[in-house]
């Protein structure tokens, strides 16, 4: 409506509130009485807040065996939430890993170290705070290899499986959680699939830790080995990030050198052995041969042989007539006979 000269405007009217309205025939009700908006399809699984954000740093110095960097490349892969970075230099002190994992935004690290190119040993961290625990690593077998037929989704969540002597000793029990922090995939990572294929299984047996990876098949529940597989051997948990307070040691540990020392010494001691039976059966060959005493009876059989007179040869012997070579001469003159043609 126009607004009226020296008027007031006039304001519209409210709308009145109408009840909720019946249902229509035509509508179906749904499964809670509503209507159709009442159906939802519910959001995917990884849309979910991503709350535990463990980040692990996974790399090693230089000089590595090329199975072991296979070893770390299968780690990579294994866990959605590793990342990489380059070699560190051997004159490098450890206590730089701290900083490297702050920079990269990494809260735990694991650091493979070589040395003398065959002795490979790892560090679990967490950093910077800590703990931390070095392993001599033996036994390494990777995905790669034909034996691991097995095969899991990639970035997929692993069940993880302790041996129940993780809950016994102290030290074990430490070591679980840092296994637990490091090894377990965080729920709704963003590189992560909502989805539970394998077991990583963690058994202690003579005294070392035994790494394992099993598929698990959805038919019959069975398990079958992917890789990678390798035996942990403990040496020493500190206290703080590579380096502090010694919290344990491993009395069962024996260092690779000293391993090696010994096979040395005991083919050494073969060999020593040898060269002194040698010795003694030269020594016995040059001896001086024991004499038997004489046997009474041993001359008991012999018959003593005839004696015979000694004869004494008076007279000279007759002298054998010369016989004369008759084919002589005749070998003279064919002598003469070429010096002869030679000559003319």
């Amino acid at each position: 409506a126009k607004r009226k000269h020296d008027a007031p405007a006039a304001r519209p009217k409210k709308r009145a509130k109408r009840a909720p309205s019946a249902p229509e025939p035509d509508a179906k009700p749904g499964p809670d009485g509503a209507g159709p908006e009442a159906y939802s399809v519910p959001p995917p699984v990884s849309q979910g807040k991503w709350k535990n954000k463990e980040r692990v740093l996974i790399f090693s110095s230089r000089g590595i065996h090329f199975r072991t960097r296979h070893l770390m490349q299968d780690l990579r892969t294994l866990m959605p939430h590793s990342k990489a970075d380059t070699k560190m230099d051997r004159k490098d002190q450890l206590f730089v890993i701290n900083e490297v994992c702050e920079m990269k935004n990494c809260n735990k690290c694991i650091f493979f170290e070589a040395k003398k190119k065959q002795d490979l040993y790892m560090w679990l961290s967490n950093t910077p705070q800590g703990p931390s625990a070095k392993f001599l690593v033996q036994n390494v077998h990777t995905l790669a290899e034909l034996k691991m037929t097995g095969n899991c989704l990639r970035g997929s969540r692993p069940l993880l499986s302790f041996d129940p002597t993780f809950d016994k000793e102290p030290h074990y029990a430490l070591l679980k959680e840092l296994f637990i922090q490091i090894f377990s995939t965080p729920q709704y990572h963003p590189k992560s699939q909502p989805f539970v294929d394998h077991v990583f299984t963690f058994t202690i047996t003579d005294e070392r830790i035994w790494f394992r990876n099993y598929q698990i098949i959805e038919e019959d529940a069975s398990l079958v080995e992917i890789g990678p597989r390798f035996v942990l051997n403990l040496i020493k948990i500190f206290q703080g990030s590579f380096g502090g307070p010694t919290l344990y040691e491993n009395p069962h540990y024996q260092s690779p050198n000293a391993h090696r020392r010994l096979i040395r010494l005991s083919v050494a001691a073969k060999f020593r052995e040898k060269q002194q039976v040698k010795e003694v059966q030269k020594m016995k060959k040059k001896g001086s041969k024991v004499l038997m005493e004489e046997d009474p009876t041993e001359a008991v059989f012999e018959t003593p042989a005839e004696e015979k007179p000694v004869e004494i040869q008076l007279v000279k012997p007759e002298s054998k007539p010369i016989v004369k070579d008759k084919k002589k001469p005749r070998k003279i003159q064919r002598k003469k006979q070429k010096k002869l043609f030679r000559t003319e």
